[in-house]
């Protein structure tokens, strides 16, 4: 990966300080993103060449604001890797959440991901280069009370895979599904204590299994013991039982 330039959209926290943490080891630059200047300046703070990196702050939940960061990213020269991050979830009943935070969430974990890639896409094949989805296990099945956040998953899910077997041979991709992990997405999302504790993996784990998978080509990846486990269940459990479990155990 050296010489190139990677870009982390959410790179604020969780997973995306996590991968900005091991892709500084390959000796890349990286461009950081986030819309919270403060959070984002101590991932830029906890890097070992804070110098050598360059930070955009946007809001990815405004269709004008992704093309102005769009046309930023046209003035950084040769990117070699997207690492799709940047998302969020709102927790409770959809008939009592705003309809613009559950919009949000679409644009942000859905959209955004799919305008940059698209408009990042002849730079990246020419480099040879990948493209990391961070995308969940939540969208492997419906859930209530999280009902935007599973259905921006599911799209992201199927459409970096429908777009790692289009571009075979000429980009790498990597469809990261992962399960639950203390990242702070809880505190954002609202979402209660507790639940879903037994399957959590670490930050770090899960970017090493990320990283892993894109040296062997790309892929689905869904990393760690507890996660495959929790990945098993959905396959195996009929949807009508897991929407009456979900609900019930998700419900406040």
């Amino acid at each position: 990966m050296s010489g190139g330039k990677i870009l982390i959209t959410g790179a604020s926290g969780g997973f995306g300080y996590e991968f900005a943490q091991q892709l500084e080891k390959s000796g890349v630059e990286l461009i950081l993103h986030a819309r919270d200047e403060a959070r984002l300046q101590l991932t830029l703070d906890g890097l070992k060449y804070p110098d050598r990196h360059t930070c955009i702050i946007t809001d990815l939940s405004q269709r004008k604001s992704v093309e102005s960061f769009i046309e930023a990213l046209a003035e950084e020269g040769s990117i070699l890797g997207l690492v799709n991050n940047a998302g969020f979830g709102v927790w409770g009943s959809f008939e009592r959440c705003e309809s613009v935070a559950q919009l949000d969430v679409l644009r942000t974990d859905l959209v955004a991901p799919v305008a940059i890639a698209h408009a990042l896409l002849p730079n990246l094949i020419r480099n040879h280069g990948f493209i990391i989805n961070v995308s969940s296990l939540a969208g492997e099945t419906p859930l209530p009370y999280m009902s935007t956040y599973a259905a921006a998953k599911a799209g992201l899910t199927y459409w970096s895979e429908a777009l790692r077997a289009e571009l075979e041979g000429k980009l790498n991709i990597v469809t990261l599904a992962s399960g639950p992990s203390p990242t702070g997405f809880r505190d954002v999302s609202g979402a209660p204590k507790g639940k879903g504790s037994f399957f959590r993996t670490s930050a770090e784990e899960v970017v090493a299994a990320s990283l892993q998978t894109l040296k062997r080509g790309g892929g689905y990846c869904v990393p760690g013991f507890r996660h495959r486990m929790l990945w098993m269940l959905q396959k195996i459990m009929p949807r009508q039982l897991s929407l009456t479990l979900m609900r019930s155990y998700l419900k406040r």
